[in-house]
């Protein structure tokens, strides 16, 4: 097929994209949550429109919509290959310096701005694998933001190999670009109805191979706790700290089990992600996560309970419980519909790559897609030790993708 002989842009495009600092902010309520996503976005529709598709656009909220219009006569669902466009609040990405190690040769990479920043293969295995391959990473001092612009140019590589080669037959398919995924809010604001797609598929994972169809099942929870005040001065048998009773409820949670530091696999926990207080009121606030949705429900009245163990223990104090549902486990939609995984299966051997089927301790715009109507599995990009000075990606990783989701095109067409 043409492919053999195409010469690939992603790794171009790629490091043009992290020079653009599109970092998100949890603690902003707008959408998308920082203007500056905005820049990469339009650089990609001049992009879009550059390469002949001809309805790339950005709308208000932050997001990317195009399509690569279809090239058979066959009745082909509609595909959509989606991936996030802002970079975590982790660690700054602003002056992503990337750089290009060419035929690396499995030795330690020492980031030249920061020489104490090293990327090993004893810390990170998967180098091992890649020897060979050309990596890039940043400088030192900031992330790289493969986590999702490895994702963002192998979309754009596909796009620009479908352009040039209409001979390919393929049905439909809808480019979505989506802000805010970090901050859990990537496709709060999708217009389903304008996005039209069947199905799809997420490109935000990591090592080569690997395809993602389960993800955790994801709850907010907040405990608020309501002291009462005094002055300080005549506060005996009166006052009741509400920081305290915070602080011994922490206190008392497991730190040998149910907690992210402690399991692995397909086991759960409930992790505190910020505390905050003065006397009369203070909140502590988590994430619940499982694979098992039906054990979110556990884990919050255990949660429930300690802490009105620890408000028990100053009389008067009161607690508030709430619980914000994130999202869901993909696999109870991509269940309904295994054509989705089974044709990416399909796909990775078509490539030369045995699947790898793996469950994300964590979750994508997939899990939250699948349940607005759209089945989205995650394909692999290469993107590896994401949200630190330390993360890299291989050139020949995305190109792999790349081809993977070629031939998951052909396989649709074929199909229907």
């Amino acid at each position: 097929m043409a492919i053999a002989n195409y010469q690939h842009i992603s790794a171009e495009r790629f490091m043009k994209y992290v020079q653009v600092d599109t970092q998100s902010d949890p603690a902003s309520p707008s959408q998308p949550s920082t203007e500056k996503q905005k820049d990469l976005s339009r650089i990609l529709v001049q992009e879009l429109l550059d390469m002949g598709i001809t309805d790339a656009e950005l709308d208000e909220h932050g997001y990317v919509y195009a399509t690569i219009p279809a090239t058979t006569d066959k009745d082909v669902p509609v595909l959509c290959f989606c991936s996030h466009v802002d970079t975590a609040p982790d660690c700054s990405g602003a002056g992503v310096k990337p750089i290009l190690h060419k035929n690396y040769d499995g030795s330690d990479i020492v980031l030249p701005d920061d020489t104490g920043v090293v990327i090993t293969t004893a810390n990170h295995p998967y180098l091992k694998e890649r020897i060979g391959d050309d990596i890039i990473t940043a400088s030192g001092l900031t992330l790289l933001g493969a986590d999702d612009k490895a994702g963002v140019a192998i979309i754009m590589d596909l796009a620009n190999y479908f352009i040039k080669h209409p001979e390919v037959k393929h049905g439909k398919i809808r480019i979505l670009f989506t802000p805010d995924e970090e901050v859990g809010r990537g496709v709060a604001a999708v217009n389903m109805q304008k996005l039209g797609a069947h199905f799809g598929y997420t490109l935000d994972g990591g090592e080569r191979g690997h395809l993602e169809g389960e993800s955790f099942s994801a709850d907010a929870a907040k405990v608020t706790f309501h002291g009462i005040s005094a002055h300080p001065g005549y506060a005996k048998g009166k006052m009741q700290s509400a920081i305290k009773a915070a602080g011994l409820f922490v206190s008392m949670l497991p730190a040998n089990e149910w907690c992210p530091e402690a399991t692995e696999g397909h086991q759960g926990f409930v992790h505190p992600t910020g505390i905050s207080g003065e006397l009369e009121q203070a909140t502590v606030s988590f994430i619940v996560r499982d694979f098992d949705t039906k054990k979110l429900a556990e884990h919050e009245a255990r949660l429930k309970g300690i802490a009105e163990q620890a408000a028990a223990k100053f009389p008067g104090v009161t607690i508030d419980f709430e619980v914000k549902e994130q999202y869901r486990n993909m696999k109870e939609i991509l269940d309904q519909n295994p054509q989705v995984m089974a044709y990416a299966e399909e796909a990775y051997k078509l490539a030369g790559l045995a699947p790898h089927i793996e469950s994300i301790r964590g979750g994508t715009d997939g899990s939250r897609l699948s349940f607005m109507g759209l089945p989205c599995p995650n394909i692999f990009t290469g993107e590896m030790g994401i949200h630190s000075k330390q993360e890299y990606v291989s050139v020949q990783d995305m190109e792999k993708a790349m081809e993977v989701l070629v031939h998951l095109s052909q396989i649709w067409e074929k199909r229907a």
